[in-house]
Order: C-alpha cells, then sequence, then structure tokens
C-alpha cells in the first residue's frame, strides 16, 4: 500500500478510485430510492449526458471560454499581485498601514458588486476579467507580502556574510524562501477568480460554463447540469495540477 501512495501516479490513481466509489454509492442510493433523483439523479444519466453536451450544446467552446477568462485573469493578478506585494515588503509602512484594508478587501463579498461592474464597463467577457482580476489580485498581494516578511533574517545575514550583492540576495534567498507562499496566494487566487467567473457568467448568461449550467437548469436538464458542474471542477483540477508543476519547476528543493 505504501509503494502504491509513493508512486507518482498513486494520488491520481487513488483520488479517481475514491470518485469511482462515491459515484457506485450515489448510483445505488438513488436508484434504490434513497435519494430524489429530481434532486440528485443517476450518476449513470450524468454521464450519458456529457456526449449531447459536446455535440448539442457547445461544451468545448463554453470549456475553453471560461478555463481561457480564469487563466487570463490569475495571469494579470499574479502580474500585478506580486510587485505590489513585494512593494508593501520593502516599504514596511506602507504594509502596515494597509494590510488590514487588504484583508477587509479579501473577505469581502465582491461579486455582489457586479452590477456596478456591468453600468460601468458593460456586458462584455471583459468585465468578467477585470472582476476576476479584482477578487484574485488581494490573496496573492497578501501571500507575497507576508511570504517575504516570513523569511528568517538570518537567511539574510548569512547572504551578507558571502558578500552576495542585493540583487542576488533576492533572487536567490528571498525569494525562493518566499515562493510557497506565494503560490499559495496564487492558488488562492485562481479560485477566486474561477468561481467569480463562474457565478457571472451564470447570473448575466454572457457564456461560458456558467451560462451553460444554468441554461440546463432552466430547461430542467438536472443531468446535463451535474455534467456541466464536473467539467467546472475538472478546469480547477488541470489548474491546480499546472501550479504544482510550475512551482516543483521553480522550487525543485
Amino acid at each position: 500500500m505504501k509503494a502504491f501512495v509513493e508512486h507518482r501516479w498513486g494520488p491520481a490513481f487513488a483520488g479517481l478510485l475514491l470518485v469511482v466509489a462515491l459515484g457506485g454509492c450515489l448510483q445505488l442510493a438513488v436508484g434504490g430510492g434513497l435519494i430524489s433523483p429530481f434532486v440528485i439523479p443517476l450518476p449513470s444519466d450524468v454521464l450519458a449526458e456529457v456526449p449531447s453536451l459536446f455535440t448539442e450544446e457547445g461544451l468545448a467552446h463554453l470549456f475553453a471560454l471560461t478555463f481561457g477568462i480564469t487563466l487570463l485573469a490569475t495571469l494579470l493578478s499574479t502580474v500585478i499581485g506580486v510587485p505590489v506585494g513585494l512593494f508593501l515588503f520593502r516599504q514596511r509602512d506602507f504594509g502596515q498601514a494597509y494590510e488590514n484594508w487588504l484583508g477587509a478587501i479579501f473577505s469581502a463579498p465582491v461579486i455582489l458588486l457586479y452590477p456596478l461592474f456591468l453600468v460601468v464597463m458593460g456586458r462584455g467577457l471583459h468585465t468578467i476579467v477585470v472582476m476576476s482580476v479584482f477578487v484574485g489580485v488581494t490573496p496573492i498581494i497578501l501571500s507575497t507580502y507576508r511570504g517575504f516578511l516570513s523569511v528568517p533574517p538570518v537567511y539574510v545575514r548569512v547572504a551578507r556574510s558571502f558578500n552576495m550583492s542585493s540583487h542576488d540576495t533576492f533572487w536567490k534567498v528571498l525569494l525562493p524562501a518566499a515562493l510557497p507562499s506565494i503560490f499559495t496566494g496564487i492558488r488562492l487566487a485562481l479560485i477566486y477568480a474561477m468561481i467569480n467567473a463562474v457565478a457571472i457568467e451564470f447570473l448575466v448568461s454572457i457564456g461560458g460554463l456558467g451560462f451553460l449550467v444554468g441554461d440546463l437548469y432552466d430547461r430542467y436538464n438536472i443531468p446535463g447540469m451535474y455534467a456541466a458542474v464536473g467539467f467546472v471542477i475538472i478546469a480547477s483540477m488541470i489548474f491546480f495540477s499546472g501550479l504544482e508543476w510550475l512551482e516543483k519547476w521553480l522550487d525543485p528543493q
């Protein structure tokens, strides 16, 4: 068992087995009348709807749309958030002054401001991207700021003892030590960006997976709706796997 878990694909297979087991339990529970099919359909019915989502609903295009919006918003949030977090670390007075404000923005339900964004920016995909950046940049700023703050001072003193320049100290000491915290912020930004994108797509019917979920719900195609939700989860898995690979590539230790 230990060898299986330590295998490269062990965790992936374990997760897949859990999904299959849960699907089998749901199949038995719904088929046996323990759970109403009007609430949760048979998993077999959900799987049967997948081909029609591609052939009749344009799932590939809608999936790519939501995936692209989330990816673009996360990249923009990273490009903006990391330098701002570094600035707050370099300028400690600003960091202390604005950390609580950023925390308040991070915890606020910004998605409720979508009518304001629609009035100001119009009804379009660019509005979803801007809103997703707005909710995604804050956790990156905070995680970057706190990541650099958490670097043990002894690391910097050792670097100075070897006469390392400020440039080398940053790239070879500070940044590698803060990288796990920065990636935590990027993961949070990814979560918030995708939630925001899917929610706005659902609310205003612009397009993407959120629109597909809402449209299938309005047509009372419950198995198709659950299948569409499953592809939202698949998109999240792809993003997180990519981030995990990128973090290991940047910091193999």
